[in-house]
């Protein structure tokens, strides 16, 4: 069974609601947004001076972190004199390590959250094998631990959040389950069935990680355990260690995005590197599209969609199966190379504009954000003169060239058309119930000419036109959506695309088209780069996470660079294709000791022009050296004003005053063979 009640449209998955103060989460309530304070927690002027802004802001609820027993006791006066102030959003508590200091928050604060990974368990440098034993007394022991928070918020009518960090797990999860989905899952259903055992069942649970497979994986992983085991326990979502700037609003949009338009998710978080205010404008761009299309089943025990062996979408990433496709350049679409990114041209210019364009545009993309196809509009049989004109003085460098008939549907126009020899030719033809009468005429000719189809269809045509491409040779075929329908979301269609293929044993690649008619907010409210970023990023990024697209085009801006540049940055996200430094930096919190703001700018400025390196930069010891496992270096908070330099897993330097540790950062990545001058 599914993890979704939909795959094809949303459906917002029923729970229970649960109550923090007086705001519900979960429910027939809204997705409520959240976001966290930044300062330390002992400084409590300070810290409500946050807390007030982020209400204004829209947070809903506010979390700030209780690093020490003296933190905890400290939310007493945060709570006082934010109440004083005239504001009601509820206060969170985020608790790490110290059982002592969650036993003192939940006395003044509405919610508490508890990191299964480390509340009653450290991570030991010395790991061992347990046995079902063993591991039974450490679940006792863990049990032990967490009661007396468990019944004392029983007591006092608060709210538990379990949430689980990819980087956190304890070594008894670690031990058993590897650092895995299934292992984050496991730790947190461990601490809900402590917390069912004493009778407690106001609970939130989150599954956070800075890999958006990972955490995608585990939230529906999560929901498919509770569902078997009868809980309706609401959904915390949130990327965890995005980073700042586009990037980490791109990497937050896939990952929140994607489980929202499967009906998973009760509340956000955005986590940026930046001022915390700013994360509530960047939840509301996520929230504001998927209010637009999602619905709430009517039915309080509804019956998930089956999930059949054709279904691509799983609990693990694997990218569907396609036959390889020979380009030209040397390149091929296949399973085992990225998705390629094309891009359309504007034919309407002169030719010489056009040439010149295309030209600075394969200047300022060659060295890592290549122009991999080039789609030419043709209206009339001087546009294909044109665009063949173009085909022959950049086949050398341009892989595939696509034509595109805007404004004609006559198959004659083609016949002239003599494919090159470097560079792959295709037609591009939108089929459609009025024209599908048109299938065979365009099928033959490109039988004819020996080149490829592009067949863009409608949900009402793909009955017609699939069945009658089931002889054309599959490597000489690609299948794309331009445009949305109105039985279901732009992920949906291209969803149910791949279903149908599937269903009719066609392994043709799929092209991934992010158009201003494949938008999920209506098309009127549709303006600017801001939209455009969020919706390339709903619509390509929960595909390429499922294992949907071979090809990618994003066609939301006038300027082909920056649509280029969009495309790459979705595709770096998703860790389908890496072109450029990979970050990985949490949002701060009390936590954090250093300025982590500007370190992560001065990191950037230094070790941006960086391909194919990944980069971890964490303020504290929390979730950073798991966080950033998969990165090649890692700069962490060790103490006040020192810093720990980390390669892969390993601390290979301690205690560096801040002063000298980006240079110390990058003296390691010279010593490692990763560096090259900018």
């Amino acid at each position: 069974m599914s993890y979704a009640l939909s795959r094809f449209n949303c459906v917002r998955r029923p729970t229970r609601e649960v109550l923090v103060g007086g705001v519900g989460i979960g429910g027939c309530n809204p997705i409520r947004l959240q976001s966290m304070t930044t300062t330390n927690t002992l400084d409590i002027a300070g810290t409500v001076a946050q807390c007030i802004r982020l209400a204004e802001a829209g947070s809903e609820l506010i979390r700030i972190t209780a690093p020490t027993v003296e933190a905890a006791r400290a939310l007493r006066e945060i709570h006082r004199d934010f109440r004083a102030a005239g504001f009601s959003q509820p206060l969170v508590a985020d608790i790490h390590f110290l059982p002592a200091a969650a036993m003192e928050a939940i006395e003044h604060v509405e919610k508490v959250r508890i990191n299964p990974g480390n509340y009653a368990d450290k991570r030991l440098a010395l790991q061992r094998d347990y046995t079902d034993a063993e591991y039974a007394e450490e679940l006792e022991r863990v049990a032990e631990a967490v009661s007396p928070l468990i019944r004392r918020a029983k007591e006092l009518g608060r709210t538990l959040r379990i949430g689980t960090n990819h980087g956190s797990l304890s070594e008894r999860t670690m031990n058993r389950f590897g650092d895995t989905p299934e292992g984050m899952v496991e730790a947190a259903m461990e601490f809900v069935r402590i917390c069912e055992g004493n009778g407690f069942y106001d609970l939130v649970l989150s599954m956070k990680s800075s890999n958006t497979k990972v955490m995608i994986e585990a939230y529906r992983l999560a929901v498919k355990q509770m569902r078997d085991n009868g809980m309706k326990y609401p959904i915390h979502l949130g990327v965890t260690e995005a980073g700042e700037g586009e990037d980490a609003r791109i990497k937050s949009a896939i990952g929140i995005g994607s489980l929202l338009l499967d009906g998973i998710g009760d509340t956000i978080r955005v986590s940026l590197t930046e001022d915390p205010w700013h994360e509530l404008p960047a939840c509301r761009e996520i929230t504001s599209r998927i209010n637009s299309v999602c619905s709430v089943p009517s039915n309080p025990n509804p019956v998930p969609a089956p999930v059949r062996d054709t279904d691509i979408s799983s609990f693990s990433f694997r990218r569907r199966d396609i036959v390889p496709v020979e380009l030209g350049a040397g390149k091929k679409i296949s399973v085992e190379t990225p998705p390629r990114v094309f891009v359309f041209v504007d034919a309407e210019k002169p030719f010489e504009t056009i040439v010149r364009d295309l030209r600075s545009l394969l200047n300022a993309t060659r060295a890592k954000t290549p122009v991999e196809g080039v789609v030419l509009p043709i209206a009339t049989e001087s546009d294909l003169a044109a665009a063949c004109e173009l085909q022959t003085l950049f086949e050398d460098e341009i892989p595939v060239f696509v034509f595109d008939p805007v404004k004609t549907s006559v198959p004659a126009l083609f016949e002239k058309l003599s494919p090159s020899k470097k560079s792959a030719t295709y037609i591009q033809r939108r089929f459609n119930p009025a024209n599908a009468e048109i299938i065979p005429d365009w099928i033959a000719l490109c039988r004819e000419k020996n080149i490829g189809l592009v067949v863009d269809t409608t949900a009402g045509a793909r009955a017609a036109v699939i069945p009658a491409l089931a002889d054309f040779p599959q490597d000489k075929l690609i299948f794309t959506s331009s445009r949305k329908t109105p039985d279901t979301h732009p992920v949906g269609v291209y969803r149910k695309l791949a279903q149908m293929l599937a269903n009719a044993g066609i392994r043709s690649p799929i092209w991934i088209r992010s158009t201003v008619k494949n938008t999920i907010l209506p098309l009127p409210k549709f303006n600017g780069e801001n939209d455009a970023r969020t919706e390339a990023s709903l619509l390509a990024g929960a595909l390429f996470c499922d294992g949907i697209g071979d090809i990618f085009s994003v066609e939301l801006s006038p300027s082909p660079l920056r649509n280029i540049a969009l495309a790459y940055d979705i595709l770096q996200a998703t860790r389908s294709r890496q072109t450029k430094t990979e970050y990985i930096a949490c949002p701060s919190c009390g936590r954090t000791q250093y300025n982590i703001q500007e370190t992560v700018k001065k990191i950037k400025a230094r070790t941006g022009h960086l391909s194919g390196v990944t980069i971890g930069v964490m303020g504290c010891i929390v979730n950073g050296p798991g966080e950033m496992a998969d990165a090649d270096f890692g700069y962490v908070g060790g103490a006040p004003g020192k810093i720990n330099l980390y390669v892969r897993k390993e601390c290979v330097e301690r205690g560096i005053p801040q002063e000298e540790a980006v240079d110390r950062l990058i003296d390691l990545i010279k010593t490692h063979g990763k560096w090259t001058e900018p």
